[in-house]
């Protein structure tokens, strides 16, 4: 882009920041502010509505539940609503700036109330482009594998989120790949969000409580992501009383406990969860097997604790711990393997309230991941181990104007330490430890101001700018390489030395055009910068993927992206359904070149080559969201390619997540009090893939020869996963609740493809015959967990 087409953007940036912000208001204005909570717990509930019947305007409550809106002194219907919950309509007579908490009722305890003064309508109302959140209650009554409730897993029945696989919790949105997705937990990155290699999420859904996906629009106060952000936030505990929950399934257990630390001032939630596949196997493994002393398994701990410490300060502190660990030992223990790997997160936040309308949250972030690899073999030893360290901190600041425009604000600073794979050991009495020349620090900061405001009675625009900066620095060795790969030159940068930066506006804006009162048009561009990337061979996120940074080799990725939908509600906001079109233009996309294999004595930055890759489809929605039958119809009709200069002869090919249709048919029927039903189907064209066309023999050597870059398909994957929840009835005053959850998953046995590969035989006399064979995982598996709650 030209420096005068920037100078345009920022000048159209600036005034539709700032142009309509005057003081039109003759009549005196008064401000309406508060929190949005739980009537039960207390919670705070993020990002939820506010509505003036008799002005026709809205506000949205920010993530920590807090609300302002500014009106003439006068009376009104003032109507609080959020997902999930039954509507409150308040008639308040405002002479003055007042506070008014809301408390909101969940409606699993209000279901049989019909409540016909809500506002249901924000997905047409709001400027979200592609954004939607989880309902927790409608993501445990899904169908489950294993008996694991799994937030990943649920994402992946929306539109323009593709599975990475077979049970597989990683996911691609809109074309991007693994790494372009950003996955926060209480601020907190999370940069392998699963375990059991993938097939289960971090993700405990009894310690969560809210989840909000945003795969197009993204607001100027997220970055460093080309394709997504998932904001998951853990429940802060019930402020009023204590209990607990929890279940028991056919691998995993975990227990959930909350409550006040002083009553309406502070409150706590300890989650725990862990699988007991080793201790299940361990009584029926003899000693003489060849797997005794093997085993898996993998546990996770959240934790969090806030504190009102006056009327406008609360203290929020929260952590993550957790952890896979893979044992593999023979008979004569001559050969040992372990493999663990998993993420810490700790969260410290403060925020306070200034006035009515001005909030500040500060937030300091401490996160790791680690995977290690170790294994031993008589007098041999060998270590890898890879991960990643953040200090992070930020600040972010609501600004809610009298004239009703929500300003945001903020800073961001991180500071990176990458240990790529490096590799250790040991044989007799030689060892092999080496300075890792290859470990990489960096920092990285933005800044942003965003605002969204009305313009007119019609139009709703967020607008935002946001500026990145990010720097690898020392201590690191910088060389240089002739056309062999031979070291011809060096220099050393000391700690506080830059050896590359980069940095950039990143422009965004959403629009929303209300047609009527059932329905709009939305339209957003989105400028993202990308500055670490995720060093991958299959496309999924395995725990030997590494994190590496932008460099003096690697340039960090870019995109711009446009969407544009059409909402439109009927039935009284009972049926919701959308019409999404995107594309999405990418720079400076990351492969490994053509023959790489794996080399821990050199920087894979040296195997990289780069390109470009462009993503566009359509994505279509149909929401039922009332009554005793509910669900959804997600399709997404989409195309991804990728173009290297160094690889298929400089030709475009389509990205292994090239998929062309995608299907999702979610559907729930409550037939009592006691049991709801639930079913779940998925279609999905197969992914694309690289196979071998021909063989041939030099010097007795078989030589494949492969096929043109991901020029085949794996066949399509679908699969049908059934469900049933059984709640006994329970007397009010019995303390213990339980239920019973019977899932189906894949009732058909489909075999569906994990992966694929080519059977040879033969030699070069005889000739070679080539088979292409299929690896299937998962069959029929029925599955039954105890839940409770006390």
């Amino acid at each position: 882009m030209t420096l005068l087409a920037k100078n345009k953007w920022l000048s159209l940036l600036l005034v539709c920041c700032f142009v309509w912000i005057v003081p039109a208001a003759a009549q005196k204005k008064i401000t309406l502010s508060g929190y949005m909570k739980d009537a039960q717990s207390g919670e705070t509930l993020i990002n939820a509505n506010v509505f003036i019947k008799e002005l026709e305007i809205g506000v949205q409550a920010n993530n920590y539940g807090f609300y302002s809106v500014s009106l003439p002194a006068g009376s009104y219907t003032v109507i609080f609503s959020y997902v999930g919950y039954g509507s409150l309509s308040v008639n308040m007579n405002l002479i003055e700036s007042t506070t008014y908490n809301a408390e909101l009722q969940n409606q699993t305890i209000i279901k049989e109330v019909e409540v016909t003064t809500t506002r249901k309508d924000q997905n047409v109302k709001g400027t979200e482009v592609g954004t939607m959140s989880l309902p927790m209650d409608k993501v445990k009554t899904l169908p489950v594998i294993f008996g694991e409730s799994d937030i990943l897993k649920t994402l992946q029945l929306m539109p323009g989120v593709q599975s990475a696989g077979e049970g597989n919790s990683g996911f691609y949105v809109r074309g991007g790949g693994p790494d372009q997705n950003l996955i926060l937990l209480d601020d907190a990155v999370v940069y392998n969000s699963g375990h059991l290699f993938g097939f289960f999420s971090v993700f405990n859904s009894d310690a969560i409580k809210s989840v909000n996906l945003i795969k197009g629009g993204m607001p100027a106060s997220y970055g460093g992501r080309l394709s997504s952000v998932v904001d998951v936030s853990m429940k802060d505990g019930d402020m009023k009383q204590f209990h607990g929950e929890g279940g028991i399934g056919l691998i995993a257990s975990r227990f959930t406990i909350q409550g006040p630390i002083d009553k309406n001032k502070g409150s706590f939630m300890i989650a725990a969860r862990r699988t007991y596949i080793d201790l299940l196997v361990k009584p029926f493994t003899p000693r003489s097997s060849s797997l005794y002393g093997s085993g898996y398994y993998f546990y996770d701990v959240n934790i969090k604790a806030n504190y009102n410490l006056t009327k406008k300060d609360r203290l929020y502190l929260s952590g993550y711990f957790g952890r896979d660990q893979f044992i593999f030992n023979n008979a004569d223990e001559s050969f040992n393997v372990k493999i663990p790997w998993g993420n810490s997160t700790a969260t410290l936040r403060w925020n306070h309230l200034f006035s009515d309308r001005v909030f500040l949250n500060t937030t300091a972030v401490f996160n790791d991941y680690k995977f290690s690899f170790s294994g031993e073999q008589n007098s041999f030893a060998v270590k890898l181990s890879s991960g990643i360290r953040d200090w992070n901190g930020k600040m972010d600041l609501d600004y809610f104007t009298p004239f009703n425009h929500h300003f945001k604000t903020g800073l961001l600073y991180i500071y990176h330490t990458f240990t790529p794979n490096t590799v250790s050991g040991k044989s007799d009495t030689v060892s092999f430890d080496p300075q890792n020349p290859f470990i990489k620090y960096a920092h990285e900061a933005a800044a942003y101001v965003q605002d969204e405001f009305d313009l007119g009675p019609k139009i709703r625009v967020n607008a935002g700018l946001r500026y990145s900066w990010f720097a690898q620095v020392g201590p690191y060795w910088k060389y240089d390489y002739d056309q062999n790969r031979d070291k011809t030159d060096s220099s050393f940068y000391g700690a506080s030395d830059i050896v590359k930066q980069y940095g950039g506006f990143e422009p965004r804006l959403n629009v929303r055009l209300l047609l009527d009162e059932q329905s709009s048009m939305k339209a957003s561009i989105t400028k993202t910068y990308q500055y670490i990337h995720l060093v991958t061979n299959n496309g999924t996120t395995l725990p030997t993927d590494t994190w590496v940074p932008s460099t003096y080799i690697t340039r960090p990725q870019e995109a711009w992206q446009y969407s544009l939908g059409y909402f439109r509600n009927f039935f009284e906001n009972k049926l919701e359904t959308s019409v999404e079109l995107y594309y999405k233009k990418m720079n400076n996309q990351i492969e490994f070149r053509d023959g790489y294999t794996p080399n821990n004595l050199t920087d894979e930055e040296l195997d990289f080559v780069f390109g470009t890759g462009q993503a566009y489809g359509a994505e279509f929605f149909i929401n039922k969201t009332k009554g005793k039958f509910t669900g959804w119809i997600g399709y997404t009709l989409s195309w991804t390619y990728r173009k290297f200069p160094d690889l298929n002869n400089g030709e475009p090919f389509p990205a292994k997540y090239d998929r062309r249709h995608d299907l999702s048919v979610v559907a729930s029927y409550e037939h009592s009090k006691r049991w709801t039903f639930s079913a779940v189907f998925v279609y999905g064209s197969g992914n694309a893939i690289t196979l071998p066309t021909n063989y041939y023999f030099i010097e007795q050597q078989l030589i494949q020869q492969f096929s043109s870059i991901n020029a085949y398909r794996l066949p399509p994957y679908h699969r049908l996963d059934i469900s049933a929840n059984l709640t006994p009835q329970h007397k009010k005053k019995h303390k213990w609740q339980g239920s019973w959850n019977f899932s189906i998953y894949n009732v058909y046995n489909r075999y569906n493809p994990y992966f694929l590969y080519v059977d040879t035989r033969g030699n070069a006399t005889k000739g070679i015959q080539a088979k292409v064979m299929q690896v299937s995982i998962f069959p029929i598996l029925p599955s039954v967990t105890y839940n409770f709650k006390f």
